[in-house]
């Protein structure tokens, strides 16, 4: 299971002006708890709904957190903070609360994905943290489901890691994606960290090491004939088809049976068909046809959709990135400070007051019917949705295994509409009375206070 050491987060992983502010805050005493509510503004036009994930990177990274004395030195040197306020910070440990929807769980605009209490220079140190860990697993894990959704039973797996913004990137893409409902990756340290079913054969480099295609395939059977899955696409796709079953047959009187064939280039749709045909045609219709190169759920879907023969799908960069929505208008906003409600007024960026909780509510048949976000202490019809995760800086419960939180996000898309999975819907959540009565009363004295 994950653990936040893989990250090693420095308390320096935060904009300077959470500590700018947080000496401010010292200095004058407002060390009362404030409460920060993490949430998306608005889906991005490609998503009908959201994914949350990075929740247990985030708990045991709040639990981790420290200033060394070299991060100390540095903002020492910086000429910026008072010696009282480096000594707050030497001793720094996050003591909050945090409430948070569990990973795996649809969510919509507006809808707390995290809410955050604690004393207020703890709660405005963590806010860069929060964001980050949220925003890259969730907008990865959204995208991914998209294209489980889109490969309609058949597998997908994570060939993402070369082109993520970052090696670190890498872990989390991993991580989100079989969250969503990849079934392998083939990031091989994302394998170590986090027990994920770890894959991959070979490269068109490997192929054109050896002086023919023949001998490539042979090669790496020989080495890994639990595991043969031959590339047949670097010269000539159809005759490396070709020469992958003469070279099946040849493995088979040995007891080695080649599991598939992937294809990384051209009319992958044509192809597929045309391979399938080689295959059939030569009594070997087990072996399997797996496709790569430029996927993402569109390009996924159109391959379905024309019945191809296609058995599996490696995606990569476009998934790795959320190509078409690399990052969620995420806000962390103080919605509470020493028990009373705050909020912002600007315009359109306008936030809700007060601790949350989300209501959902399902059909007879168990679909998805609607939310409704309400005051923390409301009990409106539905189940609620954000649950304690940690208290005075402790954990209250043990990271649950990757495959739980899997099988959560796999059953929770299950209960959308399809007309939500397919993006013709964009839920918005219904807001309490009570929470509309709190906003215009919050919203009417602070402009009396203008």
């Amino acid at each position: 299971m994950f653990t936040a050491k893989w990250l090693n987060p420095s308390a320096l992983l935060t904009d300077l002006y959470e500590l700018t502010m947080s000496q401010v805050y010292l200095e004058r005493e407002m060390l009362a708890p404030a409460t920060f509510s993490l949430f998306v503004r608005k889906l991005p036009r490609q998503r009908s709904f959201l994914l949350s994930a990075g929740l247990w990177p985030l708990l045991e990274a709040l639990q981790e957190l420290r200033f060394s004395e070299e991060d100390l030195a540095y903002l020492e040197s910086l000429k910026l903070f008072k010696p009282a306020f480096l000594d707050y910070l030497r001793n720094f440990r996050f003591s909050g609360e945090v409430w948070a929807l569990p990973e795996g769980t649809v969510f919509f605009e507006n809808e707390p994905v995290v809410e955050i209490t604690a004393p207020l220079p703890e709660a405005q140190i963590v806010e860069t943290l929060a964001i980050n860990l949220i925003n890259i697993e969730t907008a990865i894990a959204t995208k991914a489901a998209l294209c489980v959704l889109a490969a309609c039973g058949r597998p997908c797996v994570d060939f993402g890691a070369r082109r993520t913004q970052g090696l670190e990137a890498s872990l989390h893409a991993a991580r989100a994606s079989y969250l969503a409902g990849f079934s392998a990756t083939s990031n091989v340290l994302a394998g170590k960290l986090f027990g994920l079913p770890v894959t991959g054969t070979m490269a068109h480099s490997f192929i054109e090491s050896f002086e023919r295609e023949e001998e490539a395939f042979l090669a790496f059977a020989e080495n890994f004939p639990e595991n043969t899955v031959f590339l047949i696409d670097t010269y000539d796709t159809l005759g490396g088809a070709r020469r992958a079953v003469e070279i099946a047959r040849r493995l088979a009187e040995r007891g080695i049976k080649v599991r598939g064939v992937r294809l990384d280039s051209g009319d992958v749709i044509e192809l597929s068909r045309e391979v399938r045909r080689i295959l059939d045609e030569a009594g070997l219709p087990e072996i399997r046809i797996f496709v790569s190169g430029g996927l993402d759920e569109r390009k996924i879907a159109e391959i379905v959709s024309s019945g191809a023969p296609v058995d599996a799908f490696g995606v990569g960069t476009k998934m790795g990135v959320s190509a078409d929505a690399p990052y969620l208008d995420l806000a962390y906003k103080l919605v509470e400070y020493d028990g009373r409600p705050r909020m912002k007024l600007s315009e359109g960026k306008i936030t809700y007051p007060g601790r949350k909780q989300v209501f959902r509510r399902y059909t007879g048949t168990g679909l998805f019917y609607e939310d409704h976000l309400g005051l923390r202490e409301e009990n409106l019809p539905g189940e609620p949705l954000l649950k304690c995760f940690m208290r005075e800086g402790e954990l209250l419960e043990s990271p649950p295994p990757l495959s739980a939180i899997r099988e959560r996000a796999l059953e929770e898309i299950a209960r959308l509409p399809a007309e939500v999975r397919e993006g013709k819907r964009v839920p918005a959540p219904h807001i309490s009375g009570a929470l509309e009565h709190l906003y215009r009363e919050t919203a009417k004295r602070l402009r009396e206070r203008l």
